[in-house]
């Protein structure tokens, strides 16, 4: 990893302002133009940024700066970084191991039958594909088609959890609105002009055909109640 000067400008403004380094130094050491460390100096440039101390971040030293200041030919150096960050590395094709790669049609056909919202682009990053195979297992025209058992790739190993919910999510972003089968009730706008007749003539009728049913059998047990009394008094 390159070591490189963090926050250049804010670092040229309190080296202008904290130093008697020269603006070739401040410049050479900030790659800017001395003009514009100029600019710095006079008020003209970087107004609102804070400077940054150098010393405080350990990129340089009190040491360096002294002697900057007793030599204007000298040029200051980067002070060699107490941790060394890896760089990262260029995303490739997922590789997969070989005792994995038997299992790849596997967890294909679990992609293609449990998530078919995924695209081929994304059950390639998954388990590290092919368009072709992809295409081949799906309209069963893969050599092995008949032998394959749909396996979930997280169980294989093939990919994390978390790798699959996000390609999930993804393709779930693209899928268009499911429409509402069920029955909802009517707006407001279509019940506010009907008469209340219509409205209640079912309301009505329910509550005769109750109140008949009550009556029934209110008489229905009294009848019995009556001959129950009749039977004791002959007894």
């Amino acid at each position: 990893m390159a070591n490189t000067l963090l926050m250049p400008k804010a670092t040229a403004v309190w080296l202008v302002d904290n130093t008697a380094l020269t603006f070739d130094q401040i410049a050479e050491f900030c790659k800017l133009h001395p003009l514009e460390v100029g600019a710095i100096a006079d008020g003209d440039a970087a107004q609102g940024i804070k400077g940054m101390d150098p010393v405080m971040t350990g990129q340089l030293t009190r040491e360096e700066i002294a002697m900057g200041e007793r030599n204007s030919n000298h040029r200051l150096r980067l002070s060699e970084p107490k941790v060394r960050v890896p760089e990262t590395k260029r995303k490739g094709p997922r590789y997969t191991p070989l005792s994995k790669r038997q299992d790849r049609p596997n967890a294909i056909l679990w992609l293609v039958r449990n998530h078919p919202e995924l695209k081929d682009a994304q059950i390639s990053r998954l388990v590290g594909t092919t368009k072709s195979t992809i295409e081949a297992i799906r309209e069963r025209t893969h050599w092995n088609s008949p032998n394959l058992v749909p396996m979930d790739p997280v169980t294989l190993g093939l990919c994390s959890q978390i790798d699959l919910d996000l390609e999930v999510q993804r393709a779930a972003r693209y899928l268009p609105p499911q429409e509402s089968t069920g029955e909802t009730l009517l707006p407001a706008s279509e019940t506010e002009h009907l008469p209340l007749g219509e409205q209640d003539s079912s309301s009505s009728e329910e509550k005769e055909l109750d109140a008949e049913a009550v009556f029934a059998k209110l008489s229905s047990m009294r009848s019995t109640e009556n001959n129950d009394d009749d039977e004791d008094d002959q007894s």
